[in-house]
C-alpha cells in the first residue's frame, strides 16, 4: 500500500506539522463510538485468537490420541490445556509482533493468511527447539499435527470474525464515512483496502475526480467478487459536497495532484469539520522499485529492483517440485477422463500446446487441456465470454473450472513455471507491454497468483497489474503457500 499521512486538525482550524509518516492507510484518531468500537474489535481479535489457538492445540492432542500416528505418550489434560494457553499469548504476542492486529488486511487478504503461516512454523520450531535442549519429552507427531491445525482453526476463525464486523457495519455500528478524493490506481487501491478492513471502521461513501472521462464510471474493490464498487463522482471536493454525503475523512488518494488543488480540497475538508489523509507526491513514477524503511520516524525511500533470494528461490522450487508430483500423481484419473471427453466432443489433439513468454522474456511452451476447436486461431485474446464459438461443449466447463490449466503441472516439473506467480501472456501482447507492464517478466510465471483469485480475472491480466506488483514486491514462502491455500478455499467455494 502507498504510504500515507494524516492532516490532524488543531482547535482553531489550522494544519499542524507533519512528524511520522506511515507505509499504510493511516487510521486516524477518532473519538467517540466508531473508536471505541475498533478498540473492542481489535481486544476481541486478540481474545477470539488466544481461544481458537487453544482449541486447535487441544483437538490436535485429542486427534493424536484417537490415531496411531506415532508412538503415543499419554499427557495429562491439565497440562494439555495449560501448555495450549501459553503457546496462544507466546503466538498473539508473535502476531501482534509482525502488525496483525494494527493494520488493514492486503490484497485479497492473502498478507493475513501468509502471517498466520509464517508464525506457525516459527512456533513449531521453537517448541521443537525447546523440547530439545529443555529435554522435555514432546512427540514431534503430536507437534506437526497441532501446528497443522491452528493455521486451518485461525484462518477459519479470522473469516468468521471479518463476516461479523461487516455485518455490523452494515448495520451502521463503529462507521466512520470516507471520501476518496481520485479514481485512479491509488484511489482504487485506497477503495480496496478500506472494503476488505472492516477492522479499520472506514467505509467509501462517495469516489471523485476532477477527470470527466471517469465521471460515471464505477470503482470496484480488489476481491474475490466484484460485489462492492462505488460510482466516480464530478470534482472538486468541496464542503458542501462533504457535507452531502456526510463525510467523517477525506482521502487525497492523487500522489501527484497540484499544490493548489491540494491546499483548496484540505482547506475545504477541515472547513466541512472533516479530517484528511493523503497520499504523499515522491515525484516517483510508477515503474519505480521503492524499498521503504523507516528510521526513527523518518522515510526513507531506496531505488533498487526484487533482490533474488537463493533460500526462497531453492524452497520455492522444492515446493512446485513437490507440489507438482503430488497434484499429478492425485489428478492422473482426472486427466484421463478428460482426455476421453475431449477426444469424444471435438476433433483435434488433447493438449493443446502455445508458446507464452516465460522470466525474464523467455519463450517456453505451455501445456493445457484444449477447450476450442482445432479451427480457432493459436494467437489471439482469449474468449472473455463462455458463449464464444471458438470455445466447445466441454470447453466451457474445463475453462469456467479451470481444469483446462492442469496439464501446467508438467510446466511446473520442467521448471519453466512455478505453482504461483503471475500468469504468462502471449508473445503478441508481450510486445506490446510498457516499462512498466514488463515487471511481470522479473519472476517466473505461475499456475495460479492472486490476479486468479479476484473478480478481475474476467478481463485481460495486463489491465490489472496491481495483483502482479503486489505479488512481486511481497512474495515469499509463506505467501506463496497462502496463495496455495486460498486458491484450494477458492476452487472449492466453485466461484
Amino acid at each position: 500500500m502507498s504510504s500515507s499521512v494524516e492532516v490532524p486538525k488543531t482547535s482553531n482550524g489550522e494544519i499542524q506539522e507533519l512528524t511520522s509518516f506511515e507505509l499504510q492507510l493511516v487510521q486516524p484518531v477518532a473519538k467517540g463510538s466508531p473508536a471505541n468500537f475498533r478498540r473492542v474489535v481489535a481486544a476481541v481479535e486478540v481474545v477470539a485468537d488466544i481461544l481458537t489457538i487453544a482449541i486447535a492445540i487441544r483437538f490436535g492432542y485429542l486427534v493424536y490420541g484417537t490415531t496411531a500416528i506415532g508412538k503415543h505418550v499419554n499427557i495429562p489434560h491439565r497440562l494439555v490445556w495449560s501448555g495450549a494457553c501459553i503457546l496462544a499469548v507466546v503466538m498473539v504476542l508473535m502476531l501482534d509482533r509482525v502488525g496483525a492486529y494494527r493494520r488493514g488486511n492486503s490484497l485479497l487478504r492473502v498478507r493475513e493468511t501468509e502471517q498466520i503461516l509464517r508464525v506457525s512454523a516459527q512456533a513449531l520450531v521453537a517448541v521443537l527447539a525447546f523440547s530439545v535442549f529443555a529435554r522435555v519429552l514432546v512427540p514431534r507427531w503430536l507437534l506437526i499435527l497441532c501446528f497443522s491445525l491452528v493455521p486451518l482453526f485461525l484462518f477459519v476463525e479470522k473469516t468468521l470474525l471479518y463476516s461479523f464486523t461487516h455485518l455490523l457495519h452494515s448495520r451502521g455500528y463503529g462507521n466512520e464515512r470516507v471520501l476518496i478524493y481520485g479514481a485512479g490506481c491509488t484511489g482504487r487501491r485506497v477503495f480496496s483496502v478500506l472494503r476488505n478492513s472492516p477492522k479499520l471502521g472506514l467505509v467509501p461513501v462517495a469516489v471523485v475526480d476532477d477527470d470527466r472521462s471517469k465521471v460515471g464510471g464505477t470503482v470496484f474493490e480488489l476481491a474475490y467478487e466484484r460485489r462492492s464498487s462505488a460510482r466516480i463522482i464530478e470534482g472538486p471536493v468541496t464542503r458542501e459536497l462533504i457535507a452531502a454525503y456526510d463525510v467523517d475523512l477525506v482521502i487525497i488518494a492523487i500522489p501527484t495532484v497540484g499544490r493548489e488543488r491540494f491546499a483548496y480540497t484540505v482547506e475545504e475538508a477541515l472547513a466541512a469539520n472533516a479530517r484528511v489523509s493523503f497520499v504523499p507526491n515522491h515525484l516517483l513514477s510508477l515503474d519505480s522499485w521503492l524499498d521503504y524503511r523507516d528510521l526513527d520516524g523518518i522515510l526513507l525511500a531506496s531505488f533498487g529492483k526484487p533482490a533474488s533470494r537463493f533460500g526462497y528461490e531453492l524452497a520455492k522450487r522444492t515446493l512446485d517440485f513437490m507440489g507438482a508430483v503430488l497434484l499429478t500423481s492425485l489428478c492422473a484419473p482426472v486427466f484421463v477422463v478428460l482426455a476421453i471427453l475431449i477426444k469424444l466432443d471435438s476433433k483435434g489433439p488433447v493438449v493443446f500446446q502455445q508458446e507464452r513468454i516465460g522470466q525474464n522474456g523467455k519463450p517456453f511452451r505451455m501445456y493445457k487441456f484444449r477447450s476450442m476447436h482445432v479451427s480457432a486461431p493459436a494467437y489471439a485474446y482469449s474468449p472473455r465470454e463462455s458463449c464464444d464459438p471458438r470455445i466447445t461443449r466441454i470447453g466451457r466447463f474445463l475453462r469456467k473450472s479451470s481444469l483446462d490449466e492442469l496439464p501446467q503441472l508438467f510446466n511446473v516439473l520442467q521448471g519453466s513455471m512455478s505453482l504461483v506467480g503471475p500468469r504468462p501472456e502471449m508473445s503478441f501482447i508481450v510486445q506490446e507491454y510498457s516499462h512498466r507492464h514488463r515487471q511481470r517478466l522479473q519472476v517466473k510465471p505461475g499456475l495460479t497468483g492472486l490476479w486468479q483469485l479476484s473478480g478481475d480475472r474476467a478481463f485481460r491480466i495486463h489491465e490489472n497489474m496491481e495483483y502482479d506488483v503486489y505479488y512481486i514486491q511481497h512474495r515469499n514462502f509463506f505467501m506463496d503457500l497462502a496463495i496455495l491455500l486460498h486458491t484450494s478455499i477458492y476452487a472449492m467455494r466453485g466461484i
